[in-house]
């Protein structure tokens, strides 16, 4: 091969990566609150963990008996992971490992989907392109925003726990890194097959979900990580660069590996399509239309998301309420774990505050849900969907009232299926644990009513709901974990609720929650009326 052909390729490759650079910083000025939340909310689980768990198990002795009671329980080992040693380093891998990267996976595919399928659907991408820039320059940025996530995750999960020990610090970091960035790629191949955004994160989202039942169920086989179905799931591979207990090194390979081979295959998909184009293109409707009202076309828009959370709630919830009855075998002679549970679930039975907690924990997710159906207004619009909808014979209220009912009553559907699956686990007091469910919703809707609120006032301040989300979610699930005072966890809705089963029925912070909720929701449609539409 002469030295002018070579010349030529090289030309020929720096044109299709052209204005990368400028369409990175691009992303990271659009993400520069999404990303921090992400990152934020992901680390603190991490590091908070430590002086936790040094308060619940500082003896040798109580560490010893953890392993045991972990070894002896096949739904813990299922929902959390198998404990490979017993350092305080070794436990903190164990409680926040597998959630740490599955939360850096939702933010790797979040990421990619949303500076690739979101921008050529939106028709930006169009517009872009027809500058300089080079074919597979989005994708490049994309893959790179992500990058830069899962580093900054990786750089604060490892100097947070250095003091437990350099090496087991970095493979905790790494591992976390290398989940997010194989399912940023993964997103990065589902997005050339499929015309919407929205079908790209589900479908990611439910390889996701695949991944964590894999590891779930070799997990629950065997207390080690040796299981044929945990290695093939990244959430497994994570639990098996044993970090702070032996260090695997060679397993971060894996990691590279695939990442490597995905990102091949998405620039050789790239480079083989039009923008806006996919693969799979959606299939012509019928002839005739079918969707007779809003609300129907927000139902048929957002159905898959609120049929995969409602089958994810309702496993979730057999698998909490199988866990229930050896709730009093982990917790022991524990006093720590025991006040933690309380915290969380009020001071009733050991059995009751379990139960209150896991709905808890459930609802806290719901708020992620409704954040997400709301927020759909905000995607219509900018991408511009909403105008030919709103240039017909449909009005604002009808147009936003279809998705907010989707929103509302989605979370309504989800805790309901969440909290008949955590009955049916559990096998006793349906009544009650339903009950410890549904009086989570108004702390949901309150959450919901503010992205509502952010939505029609400052509708460029719309992704702000996700921060207080997150906020939400991390006072609720590390605050108690922590200790921290009550007046920090009275600033999320859910620390007003009261705790049922194990207590009485106390409405007036349940009535003042739905009267707060219905009034953001009404304070965003007032704002949203006396606006148009993308300003």
């Amino acid at each position: 091969m002469t030295a002018a052909s070579l010349a030529v390729r090289g030309a020929g490759a720096g044109r299709h990566l052209a204005g990368t650079g400028t369409l990175l910083r691009l992303a990271l000025r659009r993400d520069r609150v999404l990303i921090p939340v992400w990152v934020g909310v992901n680390a603190l689980l991490v590091l908070s963990m430590p002086s936790t768990l040094e308060n619940l198990y500082g003896t040798a002795a109580e560490r010893a008996d953890l392993l045991r009671q972990v070894g002896g329980n096949a739904s813990l080992r299922a929902m959390i992971g198998p404990v490979l040693g017993d350092s305080l380093g070794a436990l903190t891998a164990w409680r926040a490992g597998v959630y740490a990267g599955a939360l850096a996976a939702v933010a790797g595919l979040l990421v990619v989907v949303r500076h690739t399928r979101d921008e050529e659907e939106s028709g930006r991408q169009e517009l872009v392109s027809a500058g300089v820039v080079g074919r597979r320059a989005p994708l490049t940025a994309a893959l790179l925003t992500a990058a830069v996530t899962q580093a900054v995750t990786a750089l604060l999960v490892a100097g947070g726990l250095a003091g437990l020990g350099t090496g087991g610090a970095m493979a905790l970091g790494l591992g976390i890194a290398g989940v997010g960035m194989v399912f940023a790629t993964a997103a990065a191949i589902v997005a050339q097959f499929t015309e919407s955004a929205r079908l790209a994160r589900g479908v990611t989202a439910a390889v996701l979900g695949a991944a964590f039942v894999l590891r779930a169920a070799g997990d629950s086989a065997v207390d080690d990580g040796t299981s044929v179905l945990t290695w093939l799931s990244p959430l497994g591979w994570l639990e098996n660069v044993r970090p702070f207990a032996t260090e695997r090194w060679w397993v971060l390979l894996l990691f590279a590996g695939v990442t490597v081979a995905q990102g091949a295959v998405a620039y050789a998909l790239a480079g083989r399509r039009d923008v806006g184009m996919s693969f799979l293109p959606g299939r012509p409707g019928p002839a005739e239309g079918r969707l007779g009202t809003a609300g129907a076309l927000a139902w048929r828009l957002q159905r898959g998301g609120v049929l995969g959370w409602s089958t994810g709630f309702l496993l979730a919830g057999v698998v909490f309420g199988a866990m229930t009855e050896g709730a009093a075998d982990l917790v022991g002679d524990n006093d720590g774990t025991r006040e933690i549970f309380q915290r969380l679930g009020g001071r009733s039975g050991l059995t009751d505050t379990f139960l209150t907690a896991m709905a808890g924990m459930l609802g806290l997710v719901a708020a992620l849900f409704v954040v997400a159906s709301v927020l759909r207004l905000h995607g219509e619009e900018t991408s511009g969907r909403a105008e030919p909808v709103l240039a017909g014979a449909v009005g604002w209220w009808r147009w936003a009232g279809g998705h907010l009912a989707v929103a509302f009553g989605g979370s309504l559907l989800i805790m309901l299926l969440g909290g008949l699956g955590l009955g049916l686990g559990y096998g006793a007091d349906h009544g009650r644990v339903l009950a410890s469910c549904l009086v989570q919703l108004p702390a949901v809707w309150v959450v919901g009513g503010v992205a509502v609120l952010l939505y029609g006032l400052v509708p460029r301040a719309a992704p702000v709901a996700w921060a207080v989300a997150g906020a939400v979610l991390l006072i609720g699930w590390v605050g108690p974990a922590l200790d921290v005072p009550r007046a920090v966890l009275d600033l999320s809705p859910f620390g007003h609720l009261p705790k049922i089963p194990g207590e009485e029925m106390n409405w007036p912070p349940v009535l003042t929650l739905t009267a707060v909720a219905a009034a953001l929701v009404a304070g965003g449609l007032a704002g949203l009326r006396r606006r148009d539409l993308t300003t």
